[in-house]
């Protein structure tokens, strides 16, 4: 596939951090449409074998937090932290019903040495799930969640980067339809507000980029990385959820391919970048 090649260090991975979902997700956590209930005892399944992923079969050291009752959104750790290279940005996220699910994530950096810049601005919002790294540069979709002034502490943070933002209408995030499927190569939904958004992208950027389009926004949503020994590893929406999608993926012949399920999750807007915060440790701890 066109843009595995480069020497990009996009997808390259050594920790992972999770956090074990709380049981009044089912009904407090935040939600776009309250129509499907969820079955917790299946989420926990599924959150165990995308753990299980990432530990046992691609051989990352996972540092899994306790889930907190009192915050129903805690096991979408994505958005409470954004981690390039040796520095993490401790972010504030646009719901205030999720500000204290930082103070965990800021603990657990913290024992991997990291640097730790914190968004203290009252007037900032950033939730993690807005923000696109390509390994050149950074999106930020400015949506209900994240603003402008959150964009601008990312960029301060991030110097050595661009930072573009992308205006975020009908979804969630930015990363509700889209997503990194290889070093040079975005993976986007086929909605016209995804594609308008990636349009944005390619004018915003001085790299093209190749796409990698698929027929369901959420499936777009998928997990690169580069593991010595492995190589191109994509953890991408399981088959019964979305077989369209997952038959473009099939056609990633350098990848290793993954397929994931996210049922449970995805009904609290819930997709697989969410569940962890990924860290390449180049330093010893």
């Amino acid at each position: 596939m066109a843009g595995l090649s480069g020497s990009s260090s996009l997808g390259r991975c050594s920790h992972a951090v999770v956090r074990a979902p709380a049981e009044s997700l089912s009904q407090h956590a935040l939600r776009i449409e309250k129509s499907k209930e969820v079955d917790f005892a299946r989420a926990e399944r599924q959150h165990q074998l995308y753990v299980g992923v990432l530990k046992n079969k691609l051989g990352l050291q996972v540092l899994e937090l306790p889930a907190d009752e009192s915050l129903p959104d805690c096991v979408f750790v994505e958005d409470v932290a954004v981690v390039c290279e040796e520095t993490a940005l401790i972010t504030r996220p646009g719901a205030p019903s999720r500000r204290k699910e930082v103070d965990a994530m800021k603990r657990a950096l913290e024992s991997l040495n990291l640097n730790i810049v914190e968004m203290t601005d009252e007037n900032a919002t950033l939730d993690g799930g807005d923000v696109l790294f390509t390994g050149r540069e950074f999106f930020v979709g400015l949506s209900k969640r994240t603003n402008q002034r959150g964009a601008e502490i990312l960029a301060d943070t991030f110097k050595d980067y661009a930072v573009s933002t992308v205006p975020v209408y009908d979804s969630l995030h930015l990363k509700s339809f889209c997503s990194m499927a290889g070093p040079n190569l975005i993976a986007i939904g086929s909605t016209e507000a995804a594609q308008k958004a990636l349009k944005t992208m390619q004018q915003m950027s001085d790299h093209r980029y190749d796409k990698l389009t698929v027929p369901d926004d959420a499936a777009a949503n998928c997990i690169y990385l580069n593991i010595p020994g492995k190589g191109h590893v994509l953890l991408h929406r399981a088959p019964e959820e979305y077989p369209e999608s997952a038959k473009v993926f099939e056609k990633l012949k350098d990848h290793m391919l993954i397929p994931i399920a996210n049922t449970e999750m995805e009904k609290v807007d819930g997709l697989l970048t969410c569940c962890s915060v990924l860290i390449n440790k180049t330093s010893e701890l």
